[in-house]
């Protein structure tokens, strides 16, 4: 395999593994609300009063990485900050969520 293959094949799969990463940091911070495939809770949201967006939805999709590291990291409306998340598990957990594009 020559180099510029390798560095094909890294730029392929970095999308993947950096959402593999995240998926630790997700399942421990982010699952019992938003559901394992992203899709929310209702009893959890009912409970809230609020509307859990599909992760993979439109309007969670078409915010920039930076917004959703915000939001993970500050909270918003009834959402919780996110505590002890280094700044490459948020990024992992984006790369996670853009992979739930529906």
């Amino acid at each position: 395999m020559n180099w510029s293959t390798m560095w094909l094949c890294a730029l392929l799969t970095a999308p993947i593994t950096l959402a593999a990463d995240g998926q630790a940091a997700y399942d421990k911070e982010c699952k019992r609300c938003h559901g394992a495939k992203g899709e929310g809770h209702p009893k959890i949201a009912s409970m809230l009063k609020v509307e859990i967006l599909h992760l993979g939805s439109a309007d969670v999709q078409k915010k920039s990485d930076a917004q959703l590291k915000k939001i993970i990291v500050e909270g918003t409306g009834k959402m919780k900050p996110v505590k002890g998340l280094s700044a490459k598990d948020t990024s992992d957990v984006v790369a996670l969520i853009r992979t739930m594009k529906k």
